[in-house]
């Protein structure tokens, strides 16, 4: 277990201090914590008891589980890349408290404890069987998806809402009613590009190409797309290919092409996207959708703007934003470092649940597909299915325009 000091930890411009703090203090709690001093020993001073109202909900119990993997780590000979292992952890956690406090003001006392699951599914039955779970009002994590699977038989005994704060995987895969899935799966990408290509172009003049190389992973984009072209209300062409390369040879002057790629693997990407600047440059109307991973992987940017690139992502900041700004001023001030991706994550979700909890007690659960939120990162808006949880749907299309990426819907 453990135990983090509310006060800001003093880092001194690097990781390894924080890995040492960690490693000997184990339960963080926002400043809003009170110790219970109502005991009474018994057979003494106690009053007739009466039924009383239902007591006013004043802490909420929030259990962190993240992967620090402290016991891979020997703090005496540890190197840059074994700490670095810890840094999406450490990341996380210092947004997720950041938000915590920040929902704090609201006037409600929070209780979080951070647990290290070492990324084993023993150190997370270790937790479950000592009991240390059991009071919780929410558990965060664990992030990986074999965590979360072997967290929740558990978390449905107790009927504890588990949520997913990084995994892209189906809900399908565990079945558990009180899921909370904050990252959008993949159909949910495939729905946000039929959906566009639905509203944008006119099937009469428009040919969609799946490149479909074929892989397990490649067929995991690839089977939604296709569904949910087959079920939308325009009937558009539907046409697949293993490459470009014979796309080509079939192509039709005068028609608009949506070409949509379902690799991220490098070593075709590239090559794809440079036959793909010769076909436009021969006159073809050419508009490209890449997949999710793209985003992260640095391509040509003038080739991707030549191809009017869009890409679905539910991770965009913009550091423009007043918000993004003062959230980056409070963190550098804090842990005197610059934010990542998971530290913008763990903000936006410490803050929208913390707030859920300041305003609506222990019935959080049942607002949380009533109140959108607008983050740092992405914004919130949960439906809930009855088998797979609460999902959230908001996902944005990005695009590659001016050198930069910019948030097309």
């Amino acid at each position: 277990m453990i135990s983090v000091q509310n006060h800001p930890l003093q880092l001194s411009g690097n990781k390894y201090w924080l890995i040492l703090c960690i490693a000997f203090l184990f339960s963080a709690c926002s400043p809003k914590i009170r110790k219970s001093t109502n005991k009474t020993p018994d057979g003494q001073g106690k009053e007739k008891e009466v039924e009383k109202p239902a007591a006013r909900f004043t802490q909420a119990n929030i259990s962190l589980l993240i992967p620090f993997r402290l016991n891979e780590i020997n703090l005496k000979t540890a190197s840059k890349a074994e700490v670095d292992k810890a840094a999406m952890a450490i990341d996380f956690y210092q947004g997720f408290k950041l938000g915590i406090d920040s929902a704090a003001s609201l006037g409600l006392n929070f209780k979080v404890n951070v647990y290290d699951t070492r990324d084993s599914n023993a150190q997370i039955d270790a937790l479950v069987n000592r009991g240390t779970l059991t009071y919780s009002n929410l558990l965060v994590g664990p992030v990986f998806p074999q965590g979360i699977k072997q967290i929740t038989p558990y978390a449905i005994a107790r009927n504890i809402p588990v949520i997913s704060p990084l995994a892209a995987t189906h809900p399908s895969e565990f079945n558990n009613p009180n899921l909370i899935s904050v990252v959008n799966n993949i159909d949910l990408h495939a729905a946000k590009i039929v959906n566009y290509v639905a509203k944008t172009y006119a099937p009469e003049n428009t040919i969609v190409v799946l490149i479909n190389p074929k892989s397990a992973s490649d067929e995991v984009v690839a089977l939604p797309l296709r569904q949910y072209f087959k079920a939308n209300k325009k009937a558009f062409l539907l046409q697949e290919y293993p490459s470009v390369f014979s796309m080509e040879t079939k192509m039709q002057k005068g028609k608009t092409y949506v070409v949509i790629v379902t690799s991220s693997d490098r070593k075709f990407v590239i090559p794809t996207l440079d036959k793909l600047v010769k076909i436009k440059n021969k006159g073809y109307d050419l508009n490209l959708f890449g997949h999710p991973d793209w985003i992260k992987q640095n391509y040509n940017v003038d080739k991707l703007q030549a191809l009017n690139t869009s890409i679905t992502s539910s991770y965009h900041v913009n550091y423009r934003s007043p918000e993004v700004v003062e959230f980056i001023r409070k963190y550098r001030a804090a842990f005197k470092f610059e934010p990542s991706e998971y530290s913008f994550k763990g903000f936006d979700i410490g803050f929208y649940f913390g707030k859920l909890f300041a305003e609506h007690g222990a019935n959080y659960l049942k607002y949380l597909t009533k109140e959108k939120y607008e983050g740092l990162h992405n914004a919130f808006d949960f439906y809930h299915d009855e088998k797979l949880g609460y999902i959230n749907t908001s996902l944005m299309l990005l695009r590659y325009k001016n050198f930069a990426i910019n948030i097309v819907e």
